[in-house]
């Protein structure tokens, strides 16, 4: 089969993500980082066929720009250009308007950009890259990949806010849900698993990292998702703060916090760190738990309490359950959190295996537990979402 290699964007307020990835296998053959843009140090980080190197990004230009034009640089010397088939752009905001992957044009960019109030740190970001990207390489067909696409599934029970109709006619304000490419992936990898079609499948897949959130899946749809209008709310992550009563931002405006005070708080010093103390890094709080860190103990049992919390009740959005999938930096390896919060989902009956749960880490995936009294089982499924954007993004060609 020949090489159908697909350059997979992700371009951040102050950063872009790289990497060029096999379409048919997955694999990421170059992959990198662009990091500080705007500052004075400024720098790229890549990785090619396992050897690693790096380089400062001088100018006074836009660093987007600058770093894609080390992009093309890159590609052009590893002697990749001639098999990159197409450019795949990661867009963490679609709203209602982008239900699916399309194809890039100016049209399309000042669309992503208009929904920037949405995400506004992200979807500015992404347009820039992309009409960087669309510059470097005008002859490849570039293409959008929505976190929120598969979302789009949700019936109006599960994405309606509880608050006046004009909040959602005026404003847009209703769940949206984020992660869509990760959970999309590992329901699919999840079904092959267990052989049976995704189609007849019901999954609750749940992706921790620095960023989590909880999603039930029936017949390969999204039905649920925890995390909302942003990606604030539903669980506790890294620095923020997840579900909290929406009277507590009113309290503390009172007591004088400004708006750029509360926001700054439950996004940025929330979560593991605000509630340990200590770190926003799951490694930091369990390494901190084994020495007695109260904090660290704390951070942990409220965690995977409220992981444990939104698998249950998401077992209202199913007709029956094949699997809970954990994927994600945390879930795919942190296995103390894994095995306690199926501790804390004792009543659905789930053993765990511990020799499955301890070699399904750094990579592995497995069956880590069974419930005979739902037929059910918890898989560990290592997530790829820029192979979901290659992939998607070749079948578009």
């Amino acid at each position: 089969m020949s090489n159908s290699f697909v350059l997979v964007i992700n371009s951040g307020s102050s950063s872009l993500k790289f990497a060029v990835i096999d379409s048919n296998t997955g694999d990421a053959v170059l992959s990198g980082l662009g990091e500080c843009f705007g500052l004075d140090d400024a720098r790229m980080s890549w990785k090619f066929n396992g050897e690693k190197a790096n380089c400062v990004i001088q100018g006074e230009a836009n660093h987007h720009q600058l770093a894609v034009a080390k992009l093309v640089e890159l590609v052009k010397s590893y002697g990749l250009i001639d098999d990159v088939v197409a450019i795949g752009h990661r867009v963490v905001h679609g709203g209602e308007k982008f239900t699916k992957t399309v194809k890039l044009d100016e049209r399309i960019v000042n669309e992503v950009e208009a929904l920037s109030d949405l995400a506004p740190l992200h979807n500015k970001a992404h347009a820039i890259g992309m009409r960087a990207a669309m510059l470097a390489f005008p002859e490849l067909p570039q293409f959008a990949v929505f976190d929120t696409a598969f979302h789009q599934t949700m019936p109006a029970k599960a994405y309606t806010g509880a608050i006046a109709k004009e909040l959602y006619t005026e404003f847009g304000i209703r769940r949206y849900g984020f992660h869509g490419t990760s959970h999309y992936f590992v329901s699919r990898e999840a079904a092959k698993m267990i052989n049976k079609p995704v189609e007849e499948s019901s999954f609750i897949s749940v992706h921790l990292g620095n960023g989590a959130s909880v999603c039930a899946i029936k017949d390969g749809q999204s039905v649920d998702t925890s995390m909302g209008f942003t990606p604030l709310s539903g669980l506790m992550m890294g620095t923020r703060c997840g579900d909290l009563d929406p009277g507590i931002i009113e309290f503390l405006l009172k007591k004088g916090w400004t708006q750029e005070q509360v926001f700054n708080s439950l996004n940025k010093a929330s979560g593991f760190l605000g509630v340990s103390g200590l770190t926003s890094d799951a490694r930091g709080i369990l390494e901190a738990m084994e020495q007695g860190h109260e904090g660290a103990i704390l951070a942990f049992q409220v965690f995977t309490y409220r992981v444990a919390k939104y698998i249950a009740s998401y077992l209202a959005a199913l007709d029956s359950l094949d699997g809970i999938i954990f994927t994600g930096g945390i879930g795919e390896n942190a296995l103390p959190i894994r095995r306690e919060i199926l501790r804390n989902l004792k009543i659905l009956g789930f053993v765990e295996d511990e020799q499955g749960n301890e070699q399904a880490r750094f990579g592995n995936a497995g069956i880590i537990a069974k419930s005979e009294q739902l037929n059910a089982v918890a898989l560990v499924v290592p997530t790829n979402e820029e192979f979901v954007i290659a992939q998607q993004s070749v079948e578009l060609l």
